[in-house]
């Protein structure tokens, strides 16, 4: 079983194959339920639920907001508490599994009652956001405590984010297989009759709001489960198959950096800043590709019948090449590899100007290509500004969750705002649930949110990231001063406890 090691010596800092893969593991459940409710549960709220689009968005906005709002606080909390037999970090990712697994089946259950509806889904939305924001700030802020080294903090972030892409592939195929008879109609054709009927433009056959039983509802409920207990797996070979080690760079008289002040601090450190906000705005991009392109593809594309197909597409690619990604930064540098993210933008604007089957698969490939670069670059680079804080900061520890926690704090919030518009954008242009065919503005609404925002804020962010400081010769230097730390401080322990023994 896997424990906690304190004082471990350098050489023993060097990661396992088998460790990395137990870390990036442990981390795949997030991105399972986290797929599925990205590419589906906007679509499940307005065409399952009968939630109208203003309704769908303020839980989308709420959801997402309470999971920013978590962040700091777990970030506060994780950062006071103190070590045990199984680390630090570790307790808070046991304890929290278990409800989260409740809160995400009872957040796809469609309960009987209809004038409530709304805040049922609001509340487990809430609860589900915030109880896995409670893990993956503890599971982020363990990257820096598996190893010192950065080529091997970098190799097990590469593993995290592969298998995270894997997870996110495994939900969106999951739930896209299990849910896609809830979303396809024989009665809705690709191409309508010449004498448009009633019937194409109301609802044919979806379920009663009242049925709680219905079967395009069961189907939810049962991908659900799956991916419940694909929680409990991963949570279970996260333990199992991870060692947690202490902070190898801070003497044992250090104390913890009081939150306030390291959130002050982390708020004034300029790579943390530039880095932040460039990929905000890259992943509320990626967000607002997720949650809309199943609605794209269904009312504004005529590709209904192929959508599942096309997001499996997405992330097969963006799984398989992860490990190009990781070479590519390897050799060229990290702040090169960000380009890869624009990839997506051309071919994106080509399936919104002209949709078809072909280009459709072709856009998805390469937005896949983009899509891990975004998801990788991020948690590669961010190690690097902790360790140049360190260097700045030699004598605080416990600013490792503070870091990962505000990060993930930013990026939820600029995710929620920007889904709670795109739905607010929806319910404005006219969205009405169930129908075959949606209105001009509507489809021109989609158009955009698949087009051009995401590309403007890909764009902006990659502008803000030119200036971002850290080089691949700074991160050289970075981790030669950061050796030497270690080792004076190990040095002058050793002092401390040979003073001892002769005062003894």
């Amino acid at each position: 079983m896997a424990g906690a090691a304190k004082d471990t010596p350098a050489e023993e800092y060097r990661l396992s194959i088998c460790s990395k893969l137990c870390y990036a593991i442990g981390g795949a459940p997030n991105q399972v339920a986290g797929s599925a409710a990205a590419f589906f549960l906007q679509i499940y709220l307005l065409d399952i639920a009968h939630i109208t689009p203003f309704h769908a968005s303020l839980v989308l906005f709420i959801g997402k907001a309470s999971g920013a709002v978590t962040d700091p606080v777990a970030g506060f909390f994780i950062s006071k508490s103190r070590w045990t037999k199984i680390g630090r970090l570790m307790p808070w990712m046991l304890a929290c599994t278990p409800f989260t697994v409740v809160s995400y089946f009872f957040m796809w259950y469609l309960p009987p009652f209809v004038s409530g509806r709304v805040a049922w889904y609001l509340t487990f939305y809430c609860l589900f956001q915030a109880l896995t924001t409670l893990f993956q700030v503890p599971y982020s802020a363990l990257t820096m405590f598996l190893s010192t080294d950065q080529k091997e903090r970098d190799s097990a972030t590469a593993y995290r984010m592969a298998m995270e892409v894997l997870g996110t592939l495994i939900g969106a195929a999951l739930q896209g297989q299990i849910v896609a008879s809830a979303h396809v109609s024989h009665h809705c054709t690709v191409n309508p009759p010449g004498n448009t009927t009633d019937s194409w433009h109301h609802p044919p056959s979806f379920p009663d709001p009242s049925d709680p039983l219905s079967p395009q509802a069961k189907v939810y409920m049962i991908a659900a489960g799956v991916i419940g207990g694909v929680y409990l797996l991963g949570i279970v070979i996260l333990f199992l198959g991870v060692r947690e080690k202490d902070d190898p760079y801070a003497l044992n008289s250090d104390r913890a950096i009081p939150f306030c002040k390291g959130l002050g601090l982390t708020m004034k450190h300029g790579p943390y800043v530039k880095l932040t906000a460039s990929f905000l705005l890259i992943s509320t991009a990626v967000q607002l590709e997720q949650s809309n392109f199943v609605l794209f593809c269904t009312h504004a594309a005529d590709l209904r019948n192929h959508f599942q197909y096309l997001v499996v597409t997405i992330l097969v690619s963006a799984a398989v090449s992860i490990p190009f990604w990781q070479k590519f930064l390897q050799r060229f540098g990290k702040k090169c590899a960000a380009c890869g993210i624009s990839w997506m933008i051309p071919f994106a604007v080509m399936l919104v100007t002209i949709p078809n089957l072909i280009l459709a698969y072709l856009v998805a490939f390469v937005s896949g290509l983009s899509i891990a670069a975004s998801l990788l670059l991020p948690w590669s680079m961010l190690p690097d500004v902790v360790d140049n804080f360190r260097l700045q900061n030699p004598h605080g520890k416990g600013h490792e969750t503070i870091f990962y926690s505000s990060y993930v704090f930013f990026t939820k919030m600029s995710a929620g705002i920007g889904l709670g518009i795109s739905a607010a954008g929806l319910e404005f242009t006219g969205y009405k649930p169930g129908i075959c065919r949606q209105s001009n503005d509507v489809i021109l609404t989609l158009k955009i949110l698949i087009g051009a925002v995401p590309a403007v804020l890909i764009l902006a962010g990659l502008f803000i990231l030119l200036f971002y400081p850290i080089t691949e010769q700074s991160r050289k230097e970075t981790k030669l001063a950061l050796e030497e730390l270690r080792r004076s401080h190990q040095s002058t322990e050793n002092l401390d406890d040979h003073k001892e023994d002769t005062s003894v």
